[in-house]
């Protein structure tokens, strides 16, 4: 458990640093552009996969750990190790961003554009999108488990690439709370700890009822 959690804890740093610190130095410097924030995200979720997932499993998600947990691929006593370390290490980043560049961009906080509810719903279909695509690509015994990390790195990036301008494309409640929380703009936090478990939740119940 101790090389897993060590994994967790490295991944999950590296998606909230290499992330939301994409969007603090395109908030400082104008170079990246929105479609770099959401290749950022993608490709540094993809190398990630590659480099941790025959350790851990590559969740560096606490809604994806509580999705494998309903299916019952993880215990619920490792499962909580699993998001504790996670958001640790979400937290660990945004004040290496903090210390790096300051409260520049509410240090990549997810916020909603416009209302709550646009962006809970938002949330919801694509951590649900996110857990199908995980499911289907990592985890079923037919999916060409080699193409796992470009088929999920892929569809974080898209979900970023479209719907970042709007709910912030959070999908992963660590990588919502590690800016929020060192930022001190919690406002909208709620939403992005809610809507992104219950949409990996509903993603591993349809899943389990498409493969019964």
């Amino acid at each position: 458990m101790k090389k897993k959690l060590i994994a967790e804890f490295i991944g999950t740093y590296f998606l909230v640093f290499a992330g939301p610190g994409a969007m603090v130095i395109e908030e400082i410097t104008k170079s990246i552009t929105h479609v770099g924030i959401a290749l950022t995200f993608g490709l540094v979720v993809t190398v990630l996969i590659y480099t941790f997932g025959h350790i851990s499993g590559a969740h560096f998600n606490p809604a994806v750990t509580i999705g494998f947990w309903v299916r019952g691929d993880i215990s619920l006593r490792d499962s909580l190790y699993y998001m504790s370390i996670q958001f640790v290490a979400a937290i660990a980043a945004a004040c290496t961003l903090f210390l790096l560049f300051g409260n520049v961009a509410s240090l990549g906080a997810t916020l909603p554009r416009s209302s709550e509810s646009q962006s809970f719903v938002l949330e919801f279909i694509l951590t649900f999108l996110l857990m199908i695509v995980i499911l289907g690509s990592a985890v079923h015994g037919k999916a060409v488990k080699s193409f796992a990390g470009i088929s999920i790195g892929a569809t974080v990036g898209l979900m970023a690439m479209f719907a970042g301008p709007i709910s912030g494309a959070s999908m992963n409640p660590a990588r919502s709370l590690g800016p929020a929380l060192v930022s001190g703009d919690m406002q909208h936090l709620w939403l992005y700890l809610v809507a992104t478990v219950l949409g990996a939740i509903a993603a591993s119940m349809v899943y389990k009822t498409l493969h019964e």
